[in-house]
Order: structure tokens, then sequence, then C-alpha cells
């Protein structure tokens, strides 16, 4: 198998003269040893009319994973070029039932009904359709329907014979797990026991009855939380009758990790809907412009903060705005952050808030002291007045501490309410923070210096 570091300019070259060429033989060589990530990393990176081309030349079993390791807008466009009977005959009748539900869910709605009923193989069709039931962000709407169950009653002989039978429609054999005669999970059961054990041994005698399982409409944040937690590669999805309808398996668990991560980076960064660089000019407008109206409102805000305050026997002060503001916003955005990350691992439960809030703020007045006492030896030893000098360190105190309890204060009470909490980490509690903090700055400065 051809290594990733391999896919480099040079290879990219290669790929491209042979598609100019029309050389499909040598293509398809030179990929033969490709993983279907690495493939689909060459499709991504050529120009569209060749990417159009090497996808066409791959087999369906491998066109039809390498069509999920792609872009979502990569994936769209690609679909775009297929019938619908090529999407069911090539594409989803050679994907598990999760994965095909994710390619289906992404076309037009009435592409779907009509891709469905064109499916040859009944049963997956009708598990594709019971997925589509599920909201995206759910255990259900992860699930894959395929997997291995025995019943707790059988001999070791009989559960031999009906595994064979079940795993032809099971790519991977992860776990093989237990129920009853109603289909309710009950355990799991462990291969080398089962190969260890007598021909005429009841399963129940080998079962493992501990078995961690989630109901489908689970959030699909909180299963991945879970599986991290117990270091589970797959697990068990149950309805509320507990009865084992699908499972779920760590990639698609580290795909929803990915997924949030990305989100939270794009939310702390301003940027209010989930984007792409690909994506156009409008698109990217609109996820970016909401935070930088919020910027623009706080200047204002600030500005005017500004114009109360008699700066015009104190111009001194105006000399530390760019600090008291940049300390304040960088506290707040640290003490939200790693708010946010405890409420995303699930490692800072919503019962321990007083406590959580009581650590900032001692944790505020310790750096807040510290760094207080380095700007009013800075300041002095650079010539301002010590008036002013104790002004800018008194208040750098101040603003610390505020900062650090509203950044911790902020992302919790969101998380109360059921909005996601990484809006906290982002321009909303910098710009917050600036102008509270302006106010803080000039109200003890026209105490101090009055």
């Amino acid at each position: 198998m051809q290594k990733k570091e391999e896919i480099n300019n040079k290879f990219l070259e290669d790929i491209s003269i042979l598609i100019s060429n029309n050389s499909s033989n040598k293509i398809k060589e030179l990929i033969s040893d490709l993983h279907t990530a690495d493939i689909a990393e060459v499709i991504e990176k050529l120009p569209i009319h060749q990417s159009n081309y090497l996808f066409q030349l791959l087999d369906e079993e491998i066109s039809a994973v390498v069509l999920i390791e792609l872009e979502e807008d990569m994936r769209e466009h690609l679909l775009s070029l297929l019938s619908s009977k090529e999407i069911a005959t090539e594409i989803i009748e050679n994907l598990e039932s999760d994965d095909a539900t994710d390619v289906i869910s992404e076309l037009p709605e009435q592409q779907i009904e009509e891709v469905l009923s064109l499916i040859e193989d009944n049963e997956h069709a009708a598990d594709i359709s019971d997925l589509l039931n599920y909201e995206e962000d759910t255990a259900g709407g992860l699930m894959a329907k395929e997997l291995i169950k025995v019943r707790e009653n059988w001999s070791n002989l009989q559960c031999l014979k009906e595994m064979r039978k079940q795993a032809a429609d099971v790519k991977k054999v992860h776990t093989i797990y237990v129920v009853d005669e109603e289909d309710k999970l009950l355990g799991t059961l462990s291969l080398k026991r089962l190969l260890l054990s007598d021909s005429k041994t009841e399963i129940r005698e080998i079962t493992n009855y501990e078995i961690i399982s989630v109901l489908a409409t689970e959030d699909d944040e909180s299963v991945a939380n879970i599986m991290n937690k117990y270091d589970l590669i797959v697990i068990p999805v149950v309805d509320k009758n507990n009865v084992l309808i699908g499972r779920i398996t760590i990639d698609d668990a580290m795909d929803v990790v990915k997924e949030e991560a990305e989100k939270d980076y794009q939310m702390a960064s301003g940027i209010s809907e989930d984007v792409e660089s690909s994506d156009n000019i409008w698109q990217l407008t609109r996820a970016r412009l909401p935070w930088l109206l919020i910027g623009l409102f706080g200047g204002l805000l600030g500005a005017k903060v500004i114009g109360i305050f008699d700066l015009e026997n104190n111009i001194e002060l105006a000399f530390f705005i760019p600090l008291i503001a940049a300390m304040g916003g960088n506290v707040g955005v640290q003490s939200a952050a790693i708010v946010v990350q405890g409420l995303a691992n699930d490692s800072l439960k919503m019962d321990n808030i007083f406590r959580k809030l009581v650590k900032e703020l001692g944790l505020g007045m310790l750096n807040g002291m510290i760094c207080s006492l380095i700007i009013l030896g800075a300041a002095f030893s650079l010539g301002y007045s010590m008036e002013l000098s104790l002004t800018v360190s008194i208040s750098l105190l101040a603003v610390i501490i505020f900062a650090a309890v509203f950044g911790t204060f902020i992302p919790l009470t969101l998380e109360k309410y059921k909005i996601d909490p990484a809006v906290a980490t982002g321009p909303f509690i910098t710009t917050v923070n600036d102008v509270l903090g302006l106010f803080i700055y000039f109200y003890i400065g026209q105490l101090l210096m009055s």
C-alpha cells in the first residue's frame, strides 16, 4: 500500500499527465495500491474535470468507499454526475447502512425515494429507510444496522451456524451480541470463549452480561464521550425497550469529535455557521458578518465609555487602554475555553458551578496580583507618575478578576439554557470584557486621579 507521504506534487503531476493522455490502464496501475482515503485526497487536489475522470475509473466497491472519504462539496458534485440507478447499484449497495444513509440524505428529497426503490436488496433498503427517520446528531443517526446477534438459549453449534449466515452481510465483525427471544440486549459473547467451549454449551453460560449501550435518541456527542471514557471501539444502540437495533463504531464517533471540534473552533473565531474554505463569498460573509457587527457595536460602546469620563485632564490614562482591553479579553477567553472544554468532554458537571466560580475567582486574584505588581513596577520605572502607575495596577487587578469570573459564568449559563457554550470563547466574551474592562479602568482612574 502506498504511503501517505508519497502523494506529493510529483505524484499529482504524474496522475494529471496520465489523465490528460487518457492513459486509463496506467492510472489504474498507479493507484491500485493506494488506500481509499489517499485516493480521495488525490481527487480533492486535482482540477475538477480530472477528478471526474479519475472517479469514473474506479471499481464500484472502491468508488463507494472513496465517496465517503471525500469532503461534502466534492461528494455532492460527484453524485450529481450519476443517475439514480447508478447511485443505488454502484454506490449504496456497496456501503454499510450508516454510510449509505449519509450518502442518500445528501440527495434532493425527490431523488431519495427513487434511489431507495432502485436498491435490489430489500432488507438493505429497509434499513436505510429506517435510519433516515433518526435525527442526524443522535445515536440513531450514527448507527449501522449490520451486526451479529445470537440467542442466549442457543447451543454453541447452533450459534456458529447462525453466525456464518449473518456474517455475509457484515463487512467487519467487532462484537457478537447476545439477545433474548424478543431481541432485547443481554450482553456480549467472546469469540475465544465460543471457540473453546463444548459444542453443546448454551450461550448463556459463556455470555458477558456486563455491557454498556446507548439509546437511539442519545446525543451523538454524548455517545462519543461514552466511547472515549470506556475505551470502546464499538457500542450497541437500543430502543426504549432495550431492543438491539444497531451499533456505532469508533470511526463514526471520531467523525463526531472532529466535527464538534471544527464547529467550536469556528465559533471561537467568530464564525456562526459551518463553512468550508471552498464555499462562495456570500456563504462566508453570512457566517462571519454577525460577529463582526457585534465587535463593531462593542467598539462603539467602548468609545461611548471613553467619552463619558474626563480624559482631558488625565490624558495619560489613554496610554494604557490597549493593555487593559487586551488583558481583560485574554483572561476571559482563557477561563471560558477551560470551561467549554470541560463541558465538551463531560469532565465538568453543572452541579459544581459554585465551586468552579470560586476557583476561578482565586485564580483571577492570584494572576491579577502578579500582573498588577509587574505593571506597577514597569510603569513607574518608565517614568509615569506613581498616581498613574497605581491606577493602572489596581484597575488591571480588578479587570482580571472580573474577566476570570465572567469568562467562567457565561459558558456555564449558556450550557444551562441549552445554548452552545462555544460562542462564549470568541468575539462575544472579548467584546464584553473590552467594554466593561474600560469602564472599570476609567472609573477607578476617576476615583484615584480626580
